[in-house]
């Protein structure tokens, strides 16, 4: 089961009032003793009450004295510095109060001209019965909307040939004897087939001009690779 937050107003009721007393000075009290044990620091409280002829003091006399001695040998300008009273607390409250509720005011805002312009755009509202304030926001919001978009087409631009290139296909290489090699060695095979045929073409003329054995091409020096012609 959740606890219900506590409003801070004061208690009218005398009897609620003195049983919240007792029971908050006791948690006051075992709190600054936790924090003076745990984190070793020098720490007091003094509580007076109309309920007590006594203030209501911790760890005790010696203890209290010490840490206000203390406290009086810190310069004014350094003690002041984090020192709060009942008037300047609540001071800092209305102010963090007030700076919450600015922003969300502006989000309110932001968020309702939005709505209106969404409205215009779609034909399901008009500006006729916008007041002067109305159209001066309406008008801000537009124009920075339009310099989002803007943004957005540059940022494609610049992306796109950076896409468009990085999906081009890699360029084609050819395959010799089973492994991948570069273009240049396709060429450097064709240009020795061309050659080869050119000697080829070349003795089979000669031959046939001056057909003899020994331009046959047979022997060790022969240019006409064939199986059926063996080395002799």
């Amino acid at each position: 089961m959740t606890r219900q937050k506590v409003k801070l107003a004061f208690i009218t009721n005398d009897s609620a009032r003195k049983a919240t007393y007792k029971k908050r000075k006791k948690g006051l009290m075992k709190k600054v003793n936790e924090l003076s044990t745990l984190c070793g620091i020098d720490a007091c409280a003094i509580i007076y009450s109309p309920y007590e002829p006594q203030p209501e003091i911790w760890p005790n006399n010696i203890g209290v004295q010490h840490v206000i001695a203390r406290f009086k040998r810190i310069p004014e300008m350094e003690r002041s510095k984090n020192m709060l009273n009942q008037e300047s607390f609540i001071r800092k409250q209305v102010t963090k109060t007030n700076e919450q509720l600015k922003k969300q005011m502006k989000e309110n805002r932001e968020k309702e001209m939005t709505e209106v312009m969404y409205q215009c755009l779609t034909g399901k509202g008009s500006i006729e019965n916008l007041t002067l304030p109305d159209l001066k926001d309406l008008g801000e919001l537009v124009d920075q909307t339009l310099k989002d978009i803007s943004r957005r087409i540059e940022s494609l631009k610049i992306a796109s040939p950076n896409e468009a290139a990085a999906a081009a296909p890699p360029l084609p290489q050819a395959v010799v004897g089973g492994s991948s090699s570069s273009m240049v060695v396709d060429n450097v095979s064709g240009r020795d087939e061309m050659q080869r045929g050119t000697q080829t073409t070349q003795w089979f003329t000669d031959w046939m001009n001056n057909p003899s054995e020994q331009n046959l091409g047979l022997g060790p020096n022969r240019i006409w690779p064939h199986p059926f012609f063996p080395d002799c």
